[in-house]
């Protein structure tokens, strides 16, 4: 476990922090980019949160999806390659496929799309088509960093798939309230 006792330690006011292996590096590198983008990914899916009640399904679903990306903060805080180390805090595939399941049964309850969903209707609906883009950021940053340096595979599939659970979630939770607000192409040409 995690035990803070002090917040700041000055040892990064240099622009270098320490990855979970004590490694420094630097705060502006890929690994560093990619933690952030996961960790502001995991800021909105909290904000969306605040906008349910606990008893809501969706509710328990995001408070999984919040441990669930600090895990995944803490698999790419770990530069190493033994993916299967069980010692190791890391996103296993059994993470992706609850996401898959969870992606299944909203999505079962839903009408097909006709247009391309924008990102309104209820307050939590909004806050999760912002997290899905900031968790569709964190996968570009993540990808950036796998071209050059290891990255857990089920990570990088745990990323795309919390992203389309962010749009399922949305959707499902408009879909209760009235409906989604679907593009409306050319709608105000020439107004």
């Amino acid at each position: 476990m995690v035990r803070l006792t002090r917040i700041y330690t000055r040892g990064g006011d240099s622009g270098e922090t320490s990855l979970s292996n004590g490694a420094r590096v630097p705060k502006h590198s890929l690994r560093v980019a990619a933690i952030g983008d996961v960790d502001e990914a995991n800021a909105a899916a909290g904000l969306a949160r605040t906008h349910l009640s606990d008893g809501e399904p969706a509710a328990a679903i995001l408070r999984r999806i919040l441990d669930d990306l600090f895990d995944l903060g803490a698999d790419l805080a770990n530069p190493s390659d033994a993916f299967d180390d069980p010692a190791m805090l890391r996103i296993t595939e059994d993470q992706v496929r609850r996401l898959e399941s969870e992606i299944d049964d909203a999505n079962a309850a839903l009408a097909p799309l006709d247009s391309f969903v924008l990102p309104g209707g209820s307050a939590a609906a909004a806050h999760l088509h912002q997290a899905r883009t900031v968790a569709r950021r964190a996968e570009r940053a993540m990808t950036a960093l796998a071209a050059s340096e290891p990255v857990n595979p089920a990570a990088l599939r745990y990323i795309n798939r919390v992203s389309d659970l962010f749009f399922v979630l949305s959707r499902a939770l408009n879909a209760a309230a009235g409906s989604d607000v679907v593009w409306r192409p050319g709608a105000n040409r020439g107004a």
